[in-house]
């Protein structure tokens, strides 16, 4: 045998193309780009491209991106959490009652809503890890618990669905810049900045601390790590706390750029988080993923929101779409994933 195959397989380095293939968001990267392309393809108002349908579909994209990048967090540790959506809305009408039932100023109903988040998200941590139900049925019974709350407090509280005059709140003028403004020509969202930033804290968190490597761990064999000193529960809980607080963040950017909220704002948004995480290559069973996928699952579902209406496609298939975009990214992901195994970092 010669020496060069006796080269023990474990320690051969991988090319950099099976590096490449092997990152999570390879296949999201490929279908943002041909989404992008069709899109830019079909166009018929020739806007998709330029600047003002970039800030279009960015603008869609970016709420979703917030929230897609904690929930595809806690799907790497092997969760679910299905009352982000439904959390927007809440934390919308938490501070729209808390300006105008209450009289308290913007900031301080802002903290408010964001503590009642936090307090949510721990209650379906700790729930979750001490029942050992299934996520998706504890934060399930969360969402129809705050669907229910929003709607039927709402009424009692307002008369109607909808919380309004939050514009009126002292210190509006100041909360609405940091959250719900416009920045640059055509007029790009200050979420987008939001957005990026927590894409690359996360991707930090996730890639550079010990907490990163746990939340790999954890959703991997969680039984192994709790063995190897990981605190298993804990980062859960956390998990779930970060996923509260990125819901609830939304909702502060809603209610402020909208001065009101509607009861039943968010509902259904929580498959839209769960689905960009997925196309961005988070694993549904947990142990894989990135932020930066996550955030690429999101700019997708963000382009075809406005490229199926700018191509005069009928808007009524866009959730068929989706549906198609969501099974296509995986089979993709997992067809790419088996090919680069071959290969060690």
């Amino acid at each position: 045998m010669t020496k060069s195959s006796a080269v023990d397989e474990r320690v051969r380095s991988a090319s950099l193309l099976t590096k490449i293939l092997r990152r999570p968001e390879f296949g999201a990267f490929l279908g943002a780009v041909a989404i992008f392309v069709m899109f830019a393809a079909t166009d018929t108002t020739g806007n998709f491209a330029n600047l003002s349908g970039i800030s279009g579909w960015t603008d869609i994209a970016a709420p979703i991106g917030i929230v897609a990048i904690a929930v595809a967090l806690l799907m790497i540790a092997g969760e679910f959490d299905l009352s982000t959506g439904v959390l927007v809305g809440t934390t919308g009408l938490l501070i729209g009652m808390l300006v105008t039932e209450v009289g308290l100023d913007i900031w301080t109903s802002i903290v408010i809503a964001l503590l009642f988040a936090g307090t949510v998200g721990f209650i379906n941590g700790y729930v979750v890890v001490k029942t050992k139900l299934p996520s998706f049925i504890v934060t399930l019974a969360t969402f129809f618990v705050l669907k229910g709350a929003n709607m039927a407090f709402t009424k009692s509280v307002t008369g109607s669905v909808r919380v309004t005059g939050t514009d009126k709140a002292e210190g509006f003028e100041v909360a609405e810049a940091i959250f719900a403004s416009k920045i640059g020509e055509p007029g790009f969202q200050i979420s987008i900045v939001w957005w990026i930033a927590v894409t690359v804290i996360a991707t930090f968190v996730l890639t550079r601390t010990r907490f990163g490597n746990w939340i790999f761990a954890v959703g991997g064999d969680a039984n192994a790590a709790r063995n190897a000193g990981v605190p298993v529960d804990k980062t859960k809980i956390i998990l779930f706390v970060y996923t509260a607080l990125s819901a609830a963040l939304v909702g502060i950017m809603f209610v402020l750029r909208l001065k009101g909220m509607q009861a039943g704002q968010g509902v259904g948004q929580e498959f839209y988080y769960i689905i960009a995480a997925a196309v961005g290559g988070t694993l549904l069973t947990g142990g894989a993923g990135s932020a930066i996928g996550a955030s690429l699952g999101a700019l997708i579902m963000g382009m075809a929101y406005i490229g199926i209406p700018f191509s005069r496609w009928d808007s009524d298939w866009t959730s068929t779409f989706l549906g198609v975009i969501l099974f296509t990214a995986v089979m993709i992901n997992t067809y790419i994933g088996r090919k680069a195994k071959g290969g060690k970092k």
